[in-house]
């Protein structure tokens, strides 16, 4: 599904160019669950933020099943983003004034969903992660677990194929951490998800079908 290839990324700090991905090449098949591992600094949610369209490479590309998605103009890449890609973050990036369900609604509302047809897919999502009691609470009167899993039933509303998650279970305890794994380890079979994980954790890291480890923006065989 992904071919990442010769992927660099540079910044300026001052004077100073700073490599922070230096040549990635790495394949991702449709249905797989990989894990991104590596210390702070590493570059893993740079590669995560390029491989979903987020950031552009200074270098080389990401082909996505054959077609190079940075040579999408304009709001062709937003489009292509907002239909085939979810993003799960590890502060969840819920907006506060707003219901779980109209957190969830958001995706589809930018591509132009009818109000009526995105609250309904909205309201079936956060059932199917656990939360049709509660769509009317505010991300204040939720736990970092029910946060979590509005964040997951917002990246699965517009019913994408590729699955990207920066530390999933960062913030959370180990009984709850283990709930939002064995959700997102379902939620893969009944998608038909791939799925790319961001993480420090080794736990999770062991439980998916591979590990990619990153050190120093170079993959590490």
């Amino acid at each position: 599904m992904i071919e990442v290839r010769q992927l660099t990324k540079s910044f300026s700090a001052g004077p100073r160019r700073v490599d922070v991905l230096r040549g990635i090449d790495l394949s991702i098949a449709k249905g797989e669950r990989v894990a991104i591992v590596g210390a702070s600094g590493a570059g893993k949610t740079t590669l995560m933020h390029i491989l979903g369209g987020l950031d552009r490479p200074t270098g080389g590309g990401v082909l996505f099943e054959g077609g190079d998605i940075f040579a999408l103009r304009g709001g062709a890449l937003d489009a292509f983003r907002n239909r085939t890609i979810g993003f799960i973050f590890q502060f969840h990036q819920l907006l506060p004034e707003f219901t779980a369900l109209e957190n969830v609604m958001m995706p589809a509302l930018i591509a132009r969903t009818a109000r009526a047809k995105a609250a309904d897919r909205a309201a079936s999502v956060l059932g199917e992660v656990g939360l049709g009691h509660r769509l009317t609470h505010k991300p204040g009167e939720l736990s970092g677990g029910e946060q979590q899993r509005v964040a997951i039933a917002r990246a699965l509303i517009m019913s994408p194929r590729l699955l990207l998650a920066d530390e999933p279970t960062g913030n959370l305890d180990s009984g709850t951490s283990d709930e939002i794994y064995r959700l997102l380890s379902a939620l893969h079979e009944s998608h038909g998800l791939t799925m790319v994980v961001v993480t420090h954790s080794q736990v999770l890291a062991q439980r998916l079908d591979r590990i990619v480890h990153m050190e120093d923006g170079r993959i590490r065989y």
